[in-house]
C-alpha cells in the first residue's frame, strides 16, 4: 500500500486530519497523527503507548531486513512502531474493517507502507508466509478458542519471535507443576497459582467479546504448550517468546492439527522477503 501524495507531502491540514479522525470514529488506539490525538479520553490513559513503554526495550531496535505480522492490529499502533524500527515488511490483520480503515489512514499520515488485511487469527494460514516477528497483543481473551489460535500461529506464520500480551486476572504467582498427576490428586486445582483460564459467560467490562481471561501461570503454560519458549517477561502481561519445533502429530502436544496452509509435510513454509 502506498501513501497518498497529499499526505506524504504533508499537505493535509490539522483540520483535515481532525475531520477524518472524527469520520473514522470509535478509536481504541490513541495515536498521534501530526498532533491530532485519536482517543485522548481513553479510559486506560495514553493507550497503548503506556503499555509499549513497559516492554519496548525487549523488541529488537533494528528490524531492517525483517518481516512483522501484527495480529489483531486494531488502528495499527504496534505496526507503526515496527515500521519506525525499520522493518522491511509489516502486515497488520484484524477482523474489524473499521479498525483497518483507521490503520490505513494512520499509516498514510505518517507516510509508512504497511499492508492491512481483513483476517481473523483463525485465518492466518491464508497469508501463506511466515514472519520473523509476530505480534499477538490483546487478542487472546477475545477468542472463543484461544489455544487453537496459538496453535495456528505456531503452525502457519511464526518463524522466530512471538510477542504475546493478554489481560490477566487472578493470581500473579506461578507454581511449579508436575509432568503428571494422579486421578485422586485434586487439591492442586484449589490453588490460585495453578494455571487457570477464567471463562466469562456473558460480558466483562461491557464487552461481550471477552471470553477467556488467564492468570499468569495459564498464559505461560499455554504458550509453552503451543510450542513457544519464554525468552523474556518484560512487562506484567507481555512475553517475548521463541518458536520451537514440535514433534509431528500424533506425538506432538498440539490440540489441533491444521492440514492446510503455509507449512507442508516437511514443516517448511514460504518466506516472503
Amino acid at each position: 500500500m502506498s501513501c497518498q501524495p497529499a499526505v506524504c507531502e504533508g499537505k493535509l491540514s490539522r483540520e483535515q486530519i481532525e475531520r477524518r479522525v472524527r469520520e473514522l470514529g470509535g478509536w481504541f488506539h490513541n495515536l498521534d497523527l501530526q498532533g491530532v490525538r485519536t482517543a485522548p479520553d481513553h479510559f486506560l490513559g495514553d493507550y497503548p503507548a503506556v503499555k509499549w513503554q513497559g516492554f519496548q526495550h525487549a523488541i529488537p531496535a533494528d528490524l531492517r531486513g525483517k518481516s512483522v505480522l501484527d495480529i489483531g492490529c486494531n488502528a495499527g499502533f504496534y505496526s507503526l512502531e515496527m515500521k519506525r524500527r525499520g522493518a522491511d515488511r509489516v502486515v497488520g490483520i484484524d477482523f474489524d474493517e473499521d479498525y483497518l480503515a483507521q490503520g490505513r489512514f494512520a499509516a498514510e499520515v505518517h507516510g509508512m507502507e504497511i499492508e492491512f488485511r481483513q483476517l481473523s487469527v483463525y485465518q492466518v494460514a491464508e497469508l501463506e508466509e511466515t514472519f520473523d516477528l509476530v505480534l499477538f497483543m490483546g487478542v487472546l481473551y477475545h477468542l472463543r478458542h484461544p489455544l487453537l489460535a496459538l496453535d495456528l500461529i505456531h503452525e502457519h506464520v511464526a518463524r522466530d519471535l512471538l510477542v504475546f500480551q493478554s489481560m490477566q486476572r487472578g493470581s500473579r504467582e506461578v507454581m511449579p507443576v508436575s509432568e503428571n498427576y494422579d486421578f485422586w490428586q485434586t487439591e492442586i486445582f484449589d490453588r490460585p497459582e495453578f494455571p487457570r483460564l477464567h471463562f466469562i459467560e456473558r460480558e466483562y467490562c461491557g464487552d461481550p467479546t471477552n471470553w477467556w481471561v488467564p492468570n499468569r501461570a495459564c498464559s505461560e503454560a499455554m504458550l509453552r504448550a503451543a510450542g513457544f519458549d519464554l525468552v523474556e517477561h518484560p512487562e506484567e502481561e507481555v512475553y517475548v517468546c521463541r518458536r520451537r519445533e514440535l514433534p509431528p502429530a500424533p506425538d506432538g502436544p498440539r490440540a489441533v492439527y491444521p492440514s492446510r496452509g503455509a507449512r507442508g509435510g516437511d514443516g517448511k513454509a514460504r518466506e516472503r522477503r
